[in-house]
């Protein structure tokens, strides 16, 4: 019997034929795909297209974006421009013929540092002041004359002329040292210490000028005029000492009015009435 079966089976294989198999994705699997193709293709436009307009609005081109350009020197910033956090450059200027403007709503400090990035120079320009910070500053004109220079130990101006507009006018707190204190054309010059003294020294003189006006000098207290070694010369032709005291009288009942300036051993003034010699006695009210 199980020699008859096999005969039989292959004859039935034989005579049906070979079978196919199908393969791929169909049904609702294929349409999904085909869905998610359409969306990926649709993301890819959208995200091209965005690009594109980024790009344009942005103004990418080959030389830069927008207002800056690169060049052979380096950047070149065209319109106003505005930086967030700080900004490291070795030079930053104008296209020739334009300004330079640096506008902040605080201030703008430029540091200047050494290899350490130790700051060794400041300058801040704020709202109320601006303060430079540095051992040295100067200030000189086009053709390298110094204007103006201050350090620990000195100020110095090398203007010619140093003018002071105040109402107040100068305050110095210390000595001052110039050869020449003069004022405007037409104006008064005064000297004045409130609380303290007034001294002036020079190794070879002073001298006090006022070429169209008068000379006043006053003080509360004691006003000396002393020479150690020279003299003091009073040339004028008419010299007035309106309050000088008045010695008693050399003759009784005489009312002339010319008098004789006496000298007290201390050195002190006083009027006597002339008479045919000489009235001049010491006074003890008056030689104190």
């Amino acid at each position: 019997m199980p020699q008859e079966q096999y005969p039989q089976r292959s004859t039935m294989q034989t005579s049906e034929g070979p079978q196919v198999y199908k393969v791929g994705i169909y049904g609702w699997r294929k349409r999904c795909l085909y869905f998610f193709v359409l969306l990926l293709m649709i993301l890819i436009l959208v995200n091209l297209a965005m690009t594109i307009w980024i790009l344009k609005v942005m103004n990418f081109t080959i030389d830069g974006m927008g207002n800056l350009r690169i060049t052979e020197k380096g950047l070149k910033l065209e319109g106003d421009s505005e930086f967030l956090k700080p900004l490291y450059a070795k030079e930053i200027r104008s296209r020739p013929g334009n300004p330079l403007y640096f506008q902040s709503a605080r201030n703008v400090t430029v540091n200047i540092l050494n290899e350490k990035t130790k700051v060794l120079t400041r300058l801040v320009t704020g709202p109320q002041a601006v303060e430079a910070h540095s051992q040295k500053f100067e200030v000189k004109t086009l053709s390298g004359k110094l204007l103006f220079s201050a350090d620990d130990n000195e100020v110095v101006v090398g203007a010619e002329r140093l003018r002071v507009l105040g109402a107040e006018g100068t305050v110095f707190p210390k000595s001052i040292e110039t050869p020449n204190v003069r004022a405007d054309p037409f104006k008064e010059l005064r000297l004045e210490s409130p609380t303290r003294a007034l001294v002036m020294e020079a190794p070879k003189g002073i001298e006090i000028n006022a070429e169209a006006g008068s000379l006043k000098a006053t003080c509360r207290t004691e006003l000396r005029l002393e020479s150690k070694d020279g003299e003091i010369t009073l040339n004028s032709a008419k010299i007035k000492l309106p309050n000088l005291p008045q010695g008693s009288s050399s003759s009784a009942g005489s009312r002339q009015k010319i008098y004789e300036l006496c000298v007290c051993p201390n050195g002190r003034l006083f009027l006597s009435q002339a008479g045919s010699s000489s009235t001049c006695q010491i006074n003890t009210s008056v030689c104190l």
